[in-house]
């Protein structure tokens, strides 16, 4: 009985995960509540086995975004001339933009990670986080509606510069409780670009700070992949993810219509109720 309830909190986290990591609504938050909470899956195996956890399912959703956006990463490597039927001319979305937009978040995350583990990861960094993030995407969307010009409208127009700057908004990000996806939609949608363009390359740019990342830290925590855990991880990344796949899919065919608004508002709540069973 008890293998089935670990088996069931690693479907429920990793469904949290797939559902939230990409979405501008804070993973961090609602793992907060699902699992510190509710789940605690701490007390399943030992906090160690359980901050593994949470790695290795993350895994699962970047996997989901290399396989939906696997012509564009091809692409950029070079190994495809063609996305979805379309062949690429002139000017395209290159490796050396991704890079100049990991490396602002890069270089921060590298210098202040001990600081940030050591002081951002409580409940009320997390609530002042939602709240002004969702400020921000209201700020974006509200300045989109008010702007003349048409929108960038693909990821291949974006420019050097607006890579970078995109790349100093993901900053923001490494306050927990922001959203990377939020942090840098609604700077590419202040810097000109369509909603789903900033979408589309805030999870290209996902790909390689979040894998690597992730592979880091697995190497520091490897030996707490115990067999006896083993199930529990399997569980957890495949739910991740499936449920990535579903909710990149959805949320890149409504971002263009419900733009960032929806999102700021569920934020607000999220932090609400943070504040009323926490705080």
């Amino acid at each position: 009985m008890n293998e089935l309830w670990n088996i069931i909190v690693a479907v429920i986290l990793g469904l949290v995960e797939g559902l939230t990591e990409f979405a501008p609504v804070s993973s961090t938050g609602h793992m907060i509540i699902v699992d510190d909470l509710l789940l605690k899956s701490k007390e399943i195996f030992s906090e160690p086995v359980a901050n593994t956890f949470k790695v290795v399912i993350q895994l699962g959703s970047i996997l989901a975004v290399v396989i939906l956006f696997k012509d564009r990463f091809l692409n950029i490597l070079g190994l495809k001339k063609e996305i979805n039927g379309v062949r690429k001319k002139g000017h395209r979305l290159s490796l050396v933009q991704i890079i100049i937009g990991l490396l602002p978040a890069g270089i921060l995350g590298v210098l202040f990670e001990d600081y940030i583990d050591e002081h951002l990861f409580t409940i009320h960094t997390v609530v002042y986080a939602l709240i002004v993030g969702a400020v921000l995407m209201i700020i974006a969307d509200f300045v989109q509606r008010r702007r003349k010009n048409a929108a960038i409208d693909t990821v291949d127009k974006i420019t050097n510069t607006q890579a970078f700057l995109i790349g100093l908004f993901q900053c923001i990000a490494l306050w927990p409780g922001f959203s990377r996806s939020g942090s840098t939609i609604s700077g590419g949608v202040l810097l000109g670009l369509s909603h789903r363009t900033a979408a589309d390359f805030t999870f290209i740019m996902a790909v390689p700070i979040m894998a690597g990342a992730s592979f880091i830290s697995l190497l520091k925590n490897w030996q707490y992949i115990t067999m006896d855990a083993l199930p529990f991880f399997i569980a957890g990344f495949i739910s991740a993810f499936i449920f990535a796949i579903i909710s990149i899919r959805f949320f890149l065919k409504l971002i263009d219509k419900i733009k960032l608004l929806p999102f700021a508002i569920y934020r607000i709540v999220l932090a609400v109720i943070l504040i009323v069973v926490f705080l």
